[in-house]
């Protein structure tokens, strides 16, 4: 794969005229190791008492040592080929069935050879892939053409995990990919069309990501990514996330066919679900409203929850809700048409009685985590929209 060990081109001689070429092979920051250690050290003993929010601060000391001790030269071969294999065989393995089987087989070491006769694959592909996946950490090798589960490739079985990688990089990936050219051809402006988004340009289509995902017939892949994405947050509808006794069902209207919730682009009802778990008595109608090619993929819906179609570009049906919900559906679009979607809902609401209830991630003006700005990057490149700021 090699072709050159030197550098071509007017920006690359220009680059090593400002940059010795030696720090690519020397460790990013060696001098804060130290330190990261101690505070690594300090922070193990803090596990066992401080919760997920100890483990979270390991975690992120943890990866500033790691991205410490790499050098550039490891971090850019970690991105470029690393990573992208683990693509491959993480989607590989969805796809074939790899990871349900592996976790049925339990947790003893398993045959590549057993393995691929049970999927029908090539044993020769899958053990290339589960030598790569073994190598990053995503699977344990135990001997030659053998692997033990990991609580990652486990989770891998779960539509919810493993359907968000086929979701989000096999219909979608060229888009960040080619973003650069992308912006060279619109010299390199912030945008803000969404007809004319990097997804559009990387396939060569008129389609928005989600009509995209349709026709590719990965559309129940993105909702069980949803669900993923869900899982570990508090939702919004906990007594310690948002007061609904106070806010919303004292003062509501006790009607029985009264709309109280009307969850807009609520998908295939995650949260209102969630919320009449949380609040089962709440006076009048629970309705879940999305586009009908999403209604149309619930397969399980309370009877208490009623499913709508509607396109919130469009007029709201229901008028006079005591609340209408939005979870991260503005972040899709960019500033006039979530102004033309508020317009519709603002349009149906009883001045004085309802409430428009926005749940949305605010990245704030410094020290932004980077899950958010990595969602940040997918609303940039895929629907040329964002995540908002403080700023904002």
């Amino acid at each position: 794969m090699t072709a050159s060990n030197g550098t071509n081109g007017t920006d690359g001689n220009k680059a090593e005229a400002v940059v010795d070429v030696s720090i690519a092979t020397q460790p990013n920051d060696l001098d804060a190791i130290p330190v990261l250690l101690k505070e690594i050290t300090a922070g193990v003993g803090d596990l066992s008492a401080g919760g997920d929010e100890a483990r979270h601060n390991l975690l992120i000391k943890a990866r500033t040592m790691v991205q410490a001790l790499e050098s550039p030269r490891e971090t850019m071969i970690k991105h470029c080929w690393g990573q992208t294999g683990v693509l491959a065989g993480l989607n590989f393995g969805v796809d074939a069935g790899l990871w349900e089987l592996m976790a049925r087989n339990g947790d003893r070491p398993q045959k590549v050879s057993e393995l691929a006769a049970s999927l029908d694959v090539d044993p020769v592909l899958l053990g290339r892939l589960m030598r790569h996946l073994g190598a990053m950490g995503y699977i344990k090798e135990t001997g030659l053409d053998e692997y033990q589960p990991t609580n990652f490739s486990k989770s891998m079985s779960l539509p919810m995990i493993g359907d968000g990688y086929i979701a989000m990089t096999s219909c979608t990936g060229a888009a960040p990919l080619r973003f650069h050219e992308y912006s060279r051809k619109r010299s390199y402006k912030n945008p803000t069309n969404a007809r004319d988004t990097a997804l559009m340009y990387a396939y060569s289509t008129e389609k928005d990501m989600f009509s995209w995902q349709q026709s590719l017939g990965y559309g129940t892949h993105f909702n069980h990514h949803m669900s993923g994405y869900r899982q570990g947050r508090i939702p919004w509808s906990d007594p310690t996330f948002f007061p609904v006794e106070e806010r919303l069902i004292a003062g509501a209207d006790q009607g029985p066919e009264a709309p109280f919730l009307v969850d807009i682009g609520g998908s295939i009802g995650h949260d209102i679900m969630e919320f009449h778990r949380i609040h089962p008595n709440t006076p009048g109608k629970l309705i879940l409203q999305d586009l009908p090619v999403v209604i149309g993929q619930i397969k399980k819906l309370d009877p208490a929850v009623t499913a709508m179609e509607h396109d919130f570009l469009t007029e709201q049906p229901v008028k006079n809700a005591r609340a209408y919900y939005m979870h991260s559906c503005l972040h899709d679009w960019p500033d006039d048409v979530c102004a033309k979607i508020l317009a519709q809902i603002k349009a149906a609401m009883k001045p004085g009685y309802s409430k428009l209830l926005i749940n949305e991630n605010v990245i704030p003006s410094t020290g932004a985590y980077w899950e958010t700005s990595a969602l940040d990057m997918v609303m940039l490149t895929l629907f040329c929209s964002k995540e908002r700021t403080e700023g904002d």
